[in-house]
C-alpha cells in the first residue's frame, strides 16, 4: 500500500513511534487514554459527552485489529454485545449508538456509522485470527450485522433498515428520508461484499457504487466540503432543530478521510477523490480560520460557533492527500498535522481517533486484512 508519509520525507521510525505514542495515549496512559476496561470487557470513553458510543466502540475494534491486538478487540466487543446490543423490538439486531459507562442504554436507537465499522472490523478480526465460539464467531456476527442492516423492516414490525432499499444509500438512522455524507464508505461496501451472505452481495455492491454517485453531489463544487446532513439529492438538509446540520461540522469531517482511504484501498487514482481532495486541501490552506476558529457553511460562509475539534479537522484534511499526487499543498498540511499534539483536555476522544485513523492510512498501515 502507498506510504504517503514517507512520500513527503518521513522516516518509518518516526512515524512508527507516531503510531506507538497515540496508541498509548488512547489506550494505555492513565492521564489521557479513554479506553477503558471492567474485567473481560473494555469500552472507549467519548470523554466529551461522558458515554460510550457505538462509533467509538467500532472505532476501537478498527485499531485493535489493525494493530493487531485481539486481547482488546475483543474486550470491546464483548462490551458491544453485552450492554449495545438489542434482542428485541424494532431495533433488534443493532446495536444502541449510546451507553452510559456502566452500560445502561441512553438510547435505544442505532447509528448506521457504528455498524458499518462493527462489519468490516470484525472480518477483519476473523481473517486475521479466525473465528471462536459465539460471539467471537467474527464473520457470523458480521454477516448478521448486515443482514439487519439490508433486510430489516420486510416483514411486518421488524423495524427499518440502514440502507434506502431503492436508492440503496446509507441513512442517518434506519428509515430516515436523508443520508450522512460521512457514513458513506464504497470502499468498505466492496469488502463488505466479498464475505457478506451471498444473497447480499449484489446489494452491497450497488451500494458501493450508488455511494460513489452520490458523494460528487454532496460535496460543495469549489470548496469540497460536504455539509453533516445530506438529502438524497445531495443538498444540505434544513434541519430547524440542528441549523449546524447544514454546515462542515463534526461529523462531515470524516469525508476527506474516507475519500482518501478509498483511493489507497483501490490502489488507483480515482478522478473524484483526487478533485475534490484537491478542492478541501486548497480551501483550508487559503482559509486558515477555517480549520481553526470559524466553522462554515459547504461554500465557505461562516457559521456562527466555534469549532469543537480542530485536531481532527486537520487530521482529515491532511489524510485527503491519499487521494493526490505529490504536491505543495499537500506537504503543508501534512508537514502541520506531523507537528499536531495529541488533545489531552476533555474533547479528546473524537479528534485523537480521527489523528490516529490519519497517521494509519498515511503511513499505509491502514490495512485490507484478507484472508
Amino acid at each position: 500500500m502507498r506510504n504517503v508519509l514517507r512520500e513527503y520525507g518521513y522516516t518509518d521510525e518516526i512515524v512508527s513511534k507516531k503510531i506507538k505514542d497515540a496508541w498509548h495515549a488512547i489506550f494505555e496512559d492513565e492521564a489521557t487514554r479513554f479506553y477503558h476496561e471492567e474485567g473481560d470487557k473494555g469500552f472507549m470513553m467519548d470523554t466529551g459527552n461522558v458515554d460510550a458510543r457505538s462509533e467509538g466502540m467500532s472505532y476501537g475494534m478498527m485499531m485493535a485489529v489493525q494493530m493487531n491486538r485481539k486481547d482488546i478487540f475483543d474486550k470491546l466487543w464483548l462490551w458491544s454485545m453485552t450492554y449495545m446490543y438489542q434482542e428485541s423490538g424494532p431495533f433488534a439486531g443493532y446495536f444502541a449508538w449510546s451507553c452510559k459507562p456502566d452500560g445502561t442504554k441512553n438510547s435505544q436507537g442505532p447509528a448506521p456509522d457504528g455498524e458499518e465499522y462493527f462489519a468490516l472490523a470484525l472480518f477483519f478480526a476473523s481473517n486475521l485470527w479466525g473465528d471462536g465460539e459465539a460471539p467471537f464467531n467474527y464473520s457470523h456476527q458480521a454477516r448478521e450485522i448486515l443482514r439487519a442492516m439490508i433486510h430489516k423492516g420486510k416483514k411486518p414490525d421488524t423495524g427499518e433498515p440502514m440502507f434506502n432499499s431503492d436508492n440503496k444509500l446509507i441513512l442517518f438512522v434506519p428509515g430516515s428520508p436523508f443520508s450522512d455524507p460521512s457514513y458513506h464508505l464504497p470502499h468498505y461496501y466492496e469488502l463488505l461484499a466479498k464475505w457478506c451472505y451471498p444473497e447480499d452481495r449484489e446489494f452491497m455492491l450497488e451500494a458501493a457504487m450508488a455511494s460513489r454517485e452520490y458523494l460528487p453531489t454532496a460535496c460543495h463544487p469549489e470548496t469540497g466540503l460536504a455539509p453533516d446532513y445530506a438529502n438524497f439529492d445531495g443538498t444540505p438538509v434544513e434541519f430547524d432543530r440542528r441549523p449546524i446540520a447544514r454546515a462542515h461540522y463534526s461529523d462531515s469531517y470524516r469525508v476527506a478521510l474516507n475519500i482518501g482511504l478509498d483511493a489507497l484501498w483501490s490502489g488507483e487514482e480515482l478522478l473524484w477523490n483526487a478533485e475534490t481532495a484537491e478542492k478541501i486541501q486548497q480551501f483550508f490552506l487559503s482559509r486558515p480560520d477555517a480549520m481553526t476558529d470559524t466553522v462554515v457553511y459547504i461554500d465557505g460562509t461562516p457559521y456562527p460557533e466555534e469549532i469543537m475539534h480542530p485536531l481532527g479537522l486537520l487530521s482529515t484534511a491532511a489524510a485527503a492527500s491519499a487521494a493526490r499526487p505529490v504536491n505543495p499543498d499537500s506537504k503543508k498540511l501534512i508537514n502541520d498535522f506531523m507537528s499536531a499534539k495529541l488533545r489531552t483536555d476533555k474533547r479528546r476522544y473524537y479528534d485523537n481517533c480521527l489523528y490516529f485513523f490519519t497517521l494509519l492510512a498515511l503511513a499505509g498501515r491502514y490495512r485490507v486484512i484478507d484472508i
